[in-house]
């Protein structure tokens, strides 16, 4: 158990790096899944408050 500290150092930075990757990938996720759900199903549901009145 020799271990200098820049190498631990070093090993810790790439797993933070590593982690924060991993984090921005699943975020990136998540909202494409938001708008892929907002383009399936809200926007058709706003669409119809542009639409006239018939019964008017």
């Amino acid at each position: 158990m020799s271990e200098t500290k820049p190498d631990w150092v070093a090993r810790e930075r790439e797993e933070i790096v590593a982690r924060v990757a991993h984090f921005r990938a699943t975020q990136k996720k998540f909202e494409k899944e938001r708008e892929e759900f907002y383009a399936a199903t809200l926007s058709s549901a706003w669409d119809g408050f542009n639409r006239p009145v018939f019964w008017n």
